[in-house]
């Protein structure tokens, strides 16, 4: 069963009220029923439930009917609640305008009437009335209002969300991208090298056996071909023909660099050899922990951080705490988290980040040395 919204229930309400109202006021007239008192508060009431549809229409026809029911028709109902309703409605619907024209006609019309004719109300009646008017005018365009500003709210809310989403989105891509930089800077090189060492050994062992001439050549063309491969897959990704970085890429070799650029007062915790790291393992590494002292510097609220990195058991493990009063960044939603994780996955390992117990935050990174996905 399809329930009644709040409008319908409140104009059937009211439309109860009135019907009400007027039927024991008729019963209290020593005055027999005419016809105006039957069909102008049917004539009312039916366009009371048009009023979210026809606002206008329906306050004008409410209008009319009001205000030939007291001055002809014998019953005293309570129609004229129809009226403030009539009103309120119109300028909650956007028609302020036709809302305070209607409302100054009908306070005009009745102050001529009263002025000029027979009396049908006091003084206080009449300024009781006005109130009425006036407040349900006003208490529609205050709902109306308050409507739009919570609608702008809510859109703003969601172009937030949407724009938020399109960060993290582009942030992502960034990473990716520069992920990708990495390994076609790293792979290009190594490949480019074997292809060097090929053709010098090829040229060196012309006069050698067919067999190691023709390994040598194999090596000379994989390597190449594999180079071109490499290429073409990161060439959308990258201009290849971009001048060569003179900056050295991040490297725990440069772990004291790295620690230095962050402007902390970082205690740093090597244990075990960080030279023969493997160099996706090394980047990787690199970049968490400069991520990780960014986020430190820029949102923990302290200038100190503890860093530490060891080798052990087939896995480089990476810590960084600070016991800094502020947020570091809530847990899952930083766009520096969700790039380190990204790195960390790549490498088949896995990044925990979150706040520590005693205060400050943790970030913990496990990148495994072997079986590199």
């Amino acid at each position: 069963m399809r329930r009644l919204s709040a409008s319908t229930a409140v104009s059937l309400a009211v439309v109860a009220v009135t019907l009400a109202g007027t039927l024991v006021a008729g019963l209290r007239s020593e005055q027999s029923a005419g016809v105006l008192d039957v069909v102008l508060p049917i004539v009312s009431c039916g366009a009371l439930l048009l009023r979210r549809r026809l606002p206008v229409t329906s306050l004008i026809v409410i209008v009319v009917a009001v205000s030939a029911y007291y001055p002809l028709a014998r019953f005293d109902g309570p129609l004229v609640v129809l009226l403030f309703v009539a009103l309120y409605t119109a300028a909650d619907q956007g028609r302020l305008a036709a809302a305070i024209a209607t409302g100054a006609a009908v306070l005009l019309a009745m102050g001529f009437g009263e002025a000029h004719g027979s009396r049908h109300v006091d003084n206080g009646t009449f300024g009781a009335i006005t109130g009425w008017v006036v407040a349900a005018i006003a208490f529609g365009g205050v709902t109306r209002n308050r409507r739009a500003y919570l609608q702008e709210a809510q859109r703003r809310a969601l172009d937030a969300e949407h724009s938020k989403e399109e960060e993290a989105r582009r942030r992502a891509s960034e990473e990716r991208l520069r992920i990708a930089r990495e390994l076609h800077d790293v792979l290009g090189h190594n490949i480019s090298m074997i292809n060097v060492q090929a053709s010098a050994a090829l040229h060196g062992l012309a006069r050698r056996p067919e067999k190691a001439e023709a390994a040598l050549r194999t090596i000379k063309e994989t390597s190449k071909d594999t180079l071109r491969q490499l290429r073409t897959t990161l060439g959308v990704l990258r201009q290849v023909d971009e001048d060569a970085p003179t900056r050295p890429a991040d490297s725990l070799a440069r772990l004291p660099d790295l620690v230095a650029a962050s402007g902390l007062e970082v205690a740093v915790e090597p244990s075990g050899p960080l030279d023969a790291v493997p160099t996706e393992v090394d980047l990787a590494a690199a970049r968490i922990i400069k991520e990780s002292l960014t986020n430190v510097a820029r949102h923990s609220g302290t200038t100190k951080a503890t860093l530490s990195v060891s080798n052990a058991s087939g896995n480089l493990l990476i810590r960084v705490e600070d016991d800094g009063p502020g947020a570091t960044y809530t847990e899952g939603s930083g766009f520096g988290l969700q790039g380190m994780r990204e790195r960390a996955a790549a490498l088949g390992g896995d990044l925990e980040a979150g706040p520590r117990p005693e205060g400050g935050f943790r970030v913990v990174a496990r990148l495994p040395l072997n079986g590199v996905r």
